[in-house]
């Protein structure tokens, strides 16, 4: 079930994510454009935190993963060859009376699930977003904006392969942009018509899918754990047949408990030799690997990770999103991860006079360098602390009548509330080790 405790849990963080400066509606000026945001100062450096991570996790901390950045727009026929303009589509229905579209799957018997009114019969809808290249619009200057990064991946195997000097098996991974023409997008971020995938393929022999399938998986899971995800609010679930996509064998989703349903925020897929083959022989380029120990030549299977930055964001909000009561107030705070906080210290003068602003600032610009911090000498300090609370901000730096007196400061927890005297020259080593 769904986090029922919460029903309004996804208004909650709607509101406090355009307070906050995380994330805004694209073009709100001019009414908005369905399933399109975009990312504030607080989003776009939480953001930037969870991809960090990632490709720490994925490329830095190992010694067989590479790393790429393909182009958004490829050649056409990589999309004919990998079966998505054949299948990456979705069964559509128009209302005949609102006129409203929905996708058949998601629809009940033949009403309009708006208005009650009779539905079309369904067809298939494409979910590729189409385009031109050049001046002129026909037929041959069709092309697509990419509906994942994984084929920039399978195209350049061999690019790849050789200047890396990698053996079978490795892998390649990518973060980037994606576009899917979604009929019926929404739950705020989790389903978007452009997104940001972070995507690693694994080449492995043939023989060796069922270990590696088994790896990934437990890696995959584990990064979420380990970054700060509620263990009871993940599950796997295996795709039976009738649910394989056309290039897999064996596929597996990592779901979270959002308070709308649980749902998908990661697919690992055993994709065999579908994507190498195919594009081998449509392409007429050998896209084989030889080993050199046991001097047999096959096209590698694939371990696919698939997961999306902003439906991971959505799930660290989510998780992180507590509310309580202090002192007879409301206190609103998001106990994410330091890793991924958007703002690692607050640095506040006690009150704007007595010289504490200027070692307030003084001490902003030394921690800068460290660390994404955040200056504010605006209200309360109670109310500054709040404010910080709701974006996630680990630690706070207070400058008091006592800092005048010992150059000492209050370093406050964000959890626990509890606050300690530090040295200033003594808080980038202790925030360092806090952080670690």
């Amino acid at each position: 079930m769904a986090k029922s405790k919460e029903p309004d849990l996804m208004d909650k963080l709607n509101s406090l994510c355009k307070r906050r400066g995380f994330i805004f509606q694209s073009s709100e000026i001019y009414g908005g454009i369905n399933a399109l945001w975009d990312y504030g100062p607080m989003g776009v450096e939480m953001k930037k935190n969870i991809k960090d991570s990632w490709w720490e996790s994925m490329t830095q901390l190992r010694d067989d993963i590479e790393g790429i950045d393909a182009a958004i727009i490829m050649h056409p026929k990589v999309w004919e060859t990998s079966g998505h303009i054949q299948n990456f589509t979705d069964p559509l229905v128009d209302c005949k009376k609102c006129k409203q579209r929905f996708r058949a799957d998601q629809s009940v018997g033949k009403s309009c699930p708006n208005c009650g009114g009779e539905l079309t019969d369904p067809r298939q809808f494409n979910l590729m977003f189409k385009t031109h290249i050049g001046p002129v619009e026909d037929e041959a200057s069709v092309a697509f904006l990419r509906p994942e990064t994984a084929q920039g991946i399978y195209v350049n195997f061999q690019n790849v392969l050789g200047p890396s000097r990698q053996k079978v098996p490795f892998g390649i991974a990518q973060i980037g942009k994606a576009f899917r023409n979604e009929i019926s997008p929404g739950n705020f971020i989790f389903r978007s018509r452009e997104f940001e995938q972070m995507e690693m393929q694994f080449f492995i022999h043939p023989k060796e899918d069922k270990k590696w399938m088994e790896y990934w998986i437990k890696e995959r899971f584990d990064w979420y754990l380990n970054l700060g995800i509620k263990k009871e609010n993940l599950r796997f679930h295996q795709h039976e047949h009738k649910e394989l996509a056309h290039y897999a064998k064996e596929a597996y989703d990592i779901e979270y408990n959002f308070p709308f349903a649980w749902k998908e925020i990661e697919g690992i897929h055993n994709r065999t030799d579908f994507d190498l083959s195919r594009h081998s022989q449509a392409s007429g380029k050998d896209l084989s690997y030889f080993d050199d120990q046991t001097k047999e030549r096959f096209i590698p299977y694939i371990i696919e990770t698939s997961a999306g930055v902003d439906r991971s964001l959505l799930v660290f909000l989510v998780d992180a999103y507590h509310e309580e009561e202090v002192r007879g107030e409301k206190r609103v705070v998001l106990n994410l991860h330091p890793k991924i906080a958007p703002v690692k210290v607050a640095v506040l003068p006690l009150v704007n006079r007595d010289n504490m602003p200027e070692i307030a600032l003084r001490i902003f610009h030394d921690l800068k360098h460290y660390f994404k911090c955040f200056y504010d000498d605006g209200g309360a300090v109670g109310r500054r602390y709040r404010r910080q609370d709701e974006i996630g901000t680990p630690y706070a730096v207070t400058v008091d009548s006592q800092t005048l007196q010992d150059e000492t400061v209050t370093l406050r927890d964000r959890d626990t509330m509890e606050q300690i005297r530090v040295k200033i020259g003594e808080l980038v080593e202790l925030v360092k080790k806090k952080l670690a």
